[in-house]
C-alpha cells in the first residue's frame, strides 16, 4: 500500500540524521556559512567558482510523497557542489537518502538516453580536472582527464562514446568546448562550438550531438553536432528559452529545460531549426540546476530549493515527491540502476 504525507521544505537546507547505506562513507555536513555568490554577466560564481545553476533562491512549498516499494532497485544521485558529494536515494521505495558518495558534485550522465542508467553513471566532477565512472550504488571503476578546469556536463550517446563540456575555457572568455572521449576512453577529441559558455549537452537516438549555452552576449544558444561531422552549427529555436537547462532526449522529442521559467521544451529538429511542440511546466520548483528523465518521471537537481524532486513528466505541475537528506547547493542529478 502506497503511504502518502506532505512534507514543508523552508529554508535553504534539508539536513536530516540518517545512516549511510554505503558502506564507508562519512556523512558530510552541508555548508552552514553563508554561501559567498556573485554574477559575471549571467554566469553565477559560488565560492568564487562557476556553476550551471541559474540562482540560488530557496522558495518554502508544500509536496505530496508518493513512495512505492513494488518498483526494482534503482539509484538517484543528487550531485552537489564540486569536489563536495553525491547524496543516493532508491525512490520510490523511499524519499530519504540512503548514502553518499564523497568528492562527487557538479553534473551527471549515464550510458543510455532517457531512463535509469545500466549498472553506471558519470561525474563530471570538476576535480582533479577528473571525469569519473561508478558501477551502481557507489564503487569507482574509472577515471578520464581532459585538460580544462570549468567543465559543465556529460552525455553518452548509444555507441558508448562520452562527450563532456567546457563552461570557461582555462582563459576566461574562451570556453564553450565539447570533449568527445570515443567509447568512453582515451584522451578525447575537443570540437570547438559557436557557444561562449556550455551549459548543458545531449544525444539523439540518431547520434547527433546537441549542447546548450550562451553566446557572447549572454542570450541562449542551442547547438548541434551532427553525426559525422566535424563541425558544431548553430541551431535557431522557435522560441526564446531565458537560461539554458539540460537538454535530453525523451523517447519522442529533443528536450531542453529552461532554468529560469522551469519548463521542458518539446522539440522537433530538421536543418538548422527547432520547432517547439510542447511545453511543459513545473511548479514548487526554483532552479533545477540539472533534471533527467525516465519513463513517466522528471528527476530535478533544485539549487534553489536545495534539495531533489520528483516530477510527473510529460504532465508536469507540482512535485510528487521531495528527495530529503543531506544536500549543499544541488548542481545535477542522474538516475541508474543495479
Amino acid at each position: 500500500m502506497n503511504t502518502r504525507g506532505f512534507l514543508k521544505c523552508a529554508g535553504a537546507v534539508v539536513a536530516l540524521a540518517i545512516v549511510s547505506a554505503c558502506g564507508g562513507g562519512s556523512m558530510v555536513t552541508p555548508s552552514a556559512a553563508s554561501v559567498n555568490a556573485h554574477y559575471v554577466g549571467r554566469t553565477l560564481f559560488v565560492h568564487g567558482r562557476p556553476v550551471t545553476a541559474a540562482r540560488l533562491n530557496p522558495l518554502p512549498r508544500y509536496a505530496e510523497l508518493v513512495p512505492d516499494a513494488s518498483k526494482p532497485a534503482t539509484y538517484e544521485y543528487i550531485f552537489n557542489y564540486y569536489g563536495s558529494y553525491a547524496s543516493i536515494f532508491d525512490y520510490p521505495k523511499s524519499t530519504a537518502m540512503i548514502g553518499q558518495i564523497n568528492g562527487l558534485g557538479g553534473q551527471g550522465c549515464t550510458n543510455v538516453l532517457k531512463g535509469y542508467g545500466k549498472k553506471i553513471f558519470w561525474n563530471a566532477q570538476r576535480t582533479n580536472d577528473l571525469i569519473v565512472e561508478y558501477q551502481v550504488p557507489h564503487t569507482l571503476l574509472r577515471s578520464l582527464t581532459l585538460n580544462y578546469t570549468f567543465t559543465s556536463s556529460c552525455a553518452m550517446n548509444t555507441s558508448g562514446d562520452l562527450a563532456v563540456g567546457v563552461l570557461l575555457g582555462n582563459t576566461y572568455g574562451q570556453g564553450g568546448q565539447v570533449v568527445i572521449f570515443k567509447n568512453a576512453q582515451g584522451s578525447g577529441k575537443v570540437y570547438n562550438t559557436p557557444l561562449y559558455k556550455e551549459y548543458f549537452d545531449g544525444y539523439d537516438p540518431t547520434g547527433n550531438l546537441f549542447a546548450d549555452g550562451e553566446d557572447m552576449t549572454g542570450n541562449f544558444e542551442l547547438v548541434e553536432l551532427p553525426k559525422g561531422h566535424k563541425k558544431f552549427v548553430t541551431i535557431t529555436t522557435s522560441n526564446s528559452p531565458e537560461f539554458p537547462g539540460s537538454v535530453q532526449w525523451d523517447g519522442t522529442y529533443l528536450t531542453v529545460f529552461d532554468q529560469l521559467t522551469s519548463e521542458t521544451y518539446q522539440y522537433t529538429v530538421s536543418g538548422t531549426t527547432a520547432t517547439l511542440k510542447n511545453t511543459v511546466q513545473y511548479s514548487g520548483a526554483s532552479d533545477c540546476a540539472q533534471t533527467w528523465i525516465v519513463k513517466g518521471l522528471l528527476y530535478c537537481g533544485d539549487a534553489g530549493n536545495n534539495d531533489g524532486e520528483v516530477f510527473n513528466y510529460p504532465a508536469g505541475g507540482s512535485p510528487v515527491a521531495i528527495l530529503t537528506g543531506s544536500f549543499d547547493e544541488p548542481l545535477g542529478v542522474v538516475a541508474a540502476e543495479k
